[in-house]
């Protein structure tokens, strides 16, 4: 198999992004990578990140891009993982993208990536299709404020009926915005 079949291979699973780092891993050499770029296969995104380009895109693509430009680590957060999921009827300025305080961030991002310093604890971590974000109640509790009340009761509900978080998980995530519904009404 050619180094070009075996990016290929890998961004389909990717959704198009391949980073140097996975491709050293898949026994392509970086010096690999960038004649391929420089032959139209691979677009770079930033540093050591790049897209396939025979690659079809997909609704998640945007996503994974920004997640792996960020870097190791890094996972989709707050209303970002809304959109994913295609609930509450988020529409996006700019992908929000969690990291550790220590993790080191590429510096070439483009404007539709928000990096937040934040560290998600293992138990709020889950992946959509293969892309790293919070679990979908802690990015629904962590979204009350910033995004409608009535959308995000509507986002936990249709999240239950999808069985994207459990009944349990919807309980708790209704809770939490009942909670700040109350304790903003008392002030």
């Amino acid at each position: 198999m050619t180094y070009r079949q075996v990016l290929r291979e890998l961004a389909f699973d990717t959704h198009g992004v391949v980073t140097v780092k996975d491709a050293e891993e898949a026994g392509v050499p970086g010096s690999a990578v960038r004649q391929l770029t420089q032959r139209g296969a691979l677009e770079r995104l930033g540093q050591g990140v790049y897209r396939m380009t025979e690659v079809p895109r997909g609704p998640l693509d945007e996503f994974a891009e920004a997640v792996a430009l960020v870097g190791d680590e890094a996972v989709l957060a707050d209303e970002a993982v809304l959109a994913a999921h295609d609930l509450a009827q988020v529409n996006l300025r700019r992908i929000k993208v969690a990291v550790a305080v220590p993790s080191r961030v590429r510096q070439e991002l483009p404007s539709t990536v928000q990096v937040v310093r934040r560290r998600v604890p293992e138990s709020d971590r889950d992946a959509i299709d293969g892309i790293p974000a919070m679990s979908l109640s802690a990015a629904l509790i962590a979204s009350i404020g910033r995004i409608m009340n009535d959308r995000l009761l509507a986002a936990a509900e249709q999240a239950k009926s999808r069985g994207l978080i459990s009944p349990d998980e919807a309980r708790r995530v209704v809770d939490a915005i009942h909670q700040t519904n109350t304790r903003s009404s008392s002030r």
